[in-house]
């Protein structure tokens, strides 16, 4: 999440003249937007500087490079009449937060400043970065980078900023139905229609969910699984989380201190079912989402669901959030010749336990996360397995290498400061950041690497040198954090094939090119998920896919994750996805635009 190089190194002896250089470039920023002064704007930025706008000084999530750019949009016409509208004043650093300091961020000396200001719509935040001129010595620090993002709408806050309203009812009052009748009452929605229907009940689901019942949107979450948690309650046994804790809280409700630092999937389970009821959720489980329609005039929704029951309902509603996952729906295994083999053959999705094929000979499709899991998972139940590679993969070892990103939210700060330092981080200095590291991970886990190879693996070190974080912007995967199979395949004990080494599939395992057999009784594909897109068509028929367009990745003109947490090109219809921290993240922007959208604050873009 965050673009910083491996570790920041602070400098804080002076923190009184850092404070006041922060404060007075702040102060000439605004003086310099008050008064649309080109000039003065461009005065204040270095040429290769960057702005990420989330929500503040416009109502779009966008990253502008480059300081003619910058100056461009601030004064165009478009953004310049939300800034005059917006009127933004008071900009100040943040009070009881971490103070302005200097450290490296991608490969570069800066002041580091989180900040506060104010507009005619709410309370904004955002993260400065000042740079020295190397060619212009003895000169004031311009900003390297600018994030600004809308914290809350003013009179509109979160419930608990707010003081939680009692309500009519005491709840001493022994006559009156209790808490759990009037929840029960609540998510029945036997005489209501909701305002926003959420399609998931994962990490993403409950936390627009949360952040929408803190802004008193009236939400339901639909999830096809029995249970809240099920999504990785009924996934492979050995499953547990590959990045620590401290990263991976949700909003409002962090994880207990006594929680293990990477988290077993059914502990991981537990907790969701716990923060559903904690947050108040509405959720309908084992309930299926069977279609949609739109209608525009009517700026509504018509939904069809099915509950557990087999009952249907039609609700009528404004908003739909995919909260589906990057990875939607398991790709089907289209591999030729595979219908020719006599045993088990199964998706890495339907992978529970390997205790079944103890003594007996597996073989495991597909080299991501899922592939490496399932092949260890069967391996430590005494099955002899086979992975097979079909493409270059990227290893890191899960300590310390994988973590190195995260370093920052174990170093100190709040996790609020962290998560606006992740936000106030454009895709361009990730992708700098990310060139630096990836030469020193590679260089941590160089005898893990060296022995993959001498053992068939194909190792990717990152192509144009990225590492792993930027893979998963791009393509939602790519690379395994090391937890244990990576040695075994080292040490002989999980043999490789590459997928040119076979010839075909035959009733008792596959065919090598040199002409032997290796056997197999299973077959596990783990050849990966269809992502976003294809869910919506799926749910939402082809036309809605093809207006809103790709999900997920790069969108090389907002520098931005195409579609995910703003507007879509379809009124109506947002997605959030992602890890806990993306999800924990993003799922307040996204609660803020439904928000503003439903105060007319926020136009909703025209269907296209």
């Amino acid at each position: 999440m965050d673009g910083a190089s491996v570790k920041a190194v602070i400098s804080n002896d002076r923190p009184a003249a850092l404070a006041e250089e922060a404060a007075a470039w702040l102060r000439a920023f605004e003086s310099a937007l008050r008064d649309r002064d080109p000039g003065a704007l461009a005065a204040l930025f270095q040429p290769d500087c960057h702005w990420r706008d989330l929500l503040a000084l416009s109502w779009s999530v966008r990253t502008t490079s480059g300081r003619d750019a910058v100056v461009g949009r601030l004064l165009g016409s478009v953004c310049a009449e939300s800034i005059a509208l917006k009127s933004p004043r008071d900009f100040r650093l943040l009070a009881d937060r971490t103070p302005p300091r200097e450290l490296r961020r991608a490969g570069e000396q800066v002041l580091e400043v989180l900040f506060a200001f104010e507009t005619s719509v709410g309370p904004c935040e955002g993260v400065l970065r000042l740079r020295a001129d190397d060619d212009a010595p003895g000169t004031p620090r311009c900003a390297w980078t600018l994030m600004t993002t809308l914290d809350a709408i003013r009179g509109h806050e979160e419930q608990y900023r707010r003081g939680r309203p009692r309500g009519a009812i005491d709840p001493r009052d022994f006559r009156e139905p209790n808490w759990l009748d009037r929840r029960l009452q609540d998510a029945a929605y036997l005489e209501r229609d909701p305002t926003v229907i959420v399609i998931g009940a994962g990490q993403a689901g409950l936390s627009i969910a949360a952040r929408l019942r803190q802004l008193s949107i009236d939400t339901l979450v639909v999830d096809r699984h029995e249970r809240v948690g099920d999504n990785w309650r009924n996934r492979y046994h050995s499953l547990t989380l590959h990045n620590k804790r401290a990263f991976n809280h949700l909003p409002y409700l962090p994880f207990p201190d006594t929680f293990p630092d990477y988290i077993p999937k059914d502990m991981l389970a537990g907790w969701f079912e716990y923060y559903a009821q904690a947050m108040e959720i509405n959720v309908w489980s084992g309930t299926e989402f069977l279609g949609a329609s739109r209608d525009e005039l009517a700026r509504q929704w018509e939904v069809r669901i099915r509950r557990a029951d087999g009952t249907e309902r039609i609700m009528r509603v404004g908003h739909l959030v995919m909260a589906t996952g990057v990875s939607a729906m398991p790709i089907p295994a289209v591999i030729e010749g595979l219908e020719r083999f006599a045993g088990t053959v199964m998706h890495s999705g339907q992978y529970r336990s390997g205790e079944a094929w103890r003594g007996r000979h597996a073989v495991v499709i597909g080299t991501g996360t899922s592939g490496h899991d399932v092949a260890q998972d069967l391996q430590a139940n005494g099955a002899q397995v086979t992975l097979v590679q079909r493409s270059p993969t990227m290893v890191q070892n899960v300590e310390p290498t994988a973590q190195l990103p995260y370093a920052m939210y174990e170093e100190g700060p709040s996790l609020a400061d962290c998560d606006l330092v992740s936000v106030g981080t454009p895709m361009a200095l990730m992708r700098r950041a990310s060139q630096l590291a990836n030469p020193i991970a590679l260089e941590l886990d160089r005898s893990l690497i060296d022995g993959l190879k001498a053992a068939g693996f194909r190792i990717d070190e990152g192509t144009d040198g990225i590492g792993w974080q930027l893979k998963y912007q791009m393509r939602g995967g790519g690379y395994y954090f090391n937890v244990g199979c990576s040695d075994l395949i080292v040490k002989g004990l999980i043999k490789v094939l590459q997928s040119d080494q076979i010839a075909g599939f035959e009733p008792g395992g596959l065919r090598l090119s040199d002409g032997s057999l290796r056997e197999a009784d299973l077959i596990v594909t783990a050849t990966g998920y269809l992502g976003q897109s294809e869910m919506a068509a799926r749910l939402l028929g082809d036309d809605v896919a093809a207006r809103i367009g790709p999900v997920w990745g790069i969108d090389e003109v907002s520098q931005e994750l195409r579609n995910m947490w703003q507007q879509t090109p379809q009124p109506g219809l947002w997605f959030l996805a992602g890890s806990l921290a993306q999800c924990r993240i993003y799922s307040r922007h996204l609660a803020l635009q439904i928000q503003a959208t439903e105060l007319g604050l926020m136009a909703e873009a025209a269907a296209r």
